[in-house]
This record gives C-alpha cells, structure tokens and sequence, in this order.
C-alpha cells in the first residue's frame, strides 16, 4: 500500500518535515516514492510554511494513496491558504 506522510528533518529542536509519498513498509525517514512537498512548523516572518504540489497530491490520491491524518490536516491548511481571499 502506499501512503502520503510526512518524514522527519532539520535538527534536535528544530523539526522540518518532508511530505512524502511512500510504501507503507517503508520507515518514517526512510526511503520513499516521491517528495510532494514540505512543512515548517516553525517558520517566522518571511519564511513559507507549506508547500504542497497540488496536481501531484491529486496524482496520487487519484491511485490509491492513502494519507496520514496529518497529512489531511496539512492538505487542508495548505487548500485555505491558497484559496483567494473574498
């Protein structure tokens, strides 16, 4: 099975995280299919946040992929903030 999770990075304190598509046997930090985008919890004034290449997570959640749910969390975040402000 594959999953769209997020995979550990930067250092001791300072989490960054890779949102990855990758088999479910596969280890958190371990190898994975592709990268589709990232999450920085602790970016400050310029820094982006959240990326996430849309067409691509659409690719895959079009062939089965099964998200983490804070994976759903992020997509969601990630679908506000490019949504146009009314």
């Amino acid at each position: 099975m594959v999953v769209i999770r997020l995979s550990r990075g930067g250092a001791k304190a300072r989490p960054f995280y890779n949102i990855v598509v990758a088999d479910k046997r596969s280890r958190r930090d371990g190898s994975f299919i592709e990268r589709i985008g990232f999450y920085n919890p602790l970016a400050t004034g310029g820094e982006e946040p959240l990326r996430v290449a849309q067409d691509r997570l659409n690719y895959w959640l079009g062939v089965g992929a099964q998200p983490s749910d804070t994976a759903v969390r992020l997509f969601k975040q990630a679908a506000k903030a490019a949504a146009p402000a009314a």
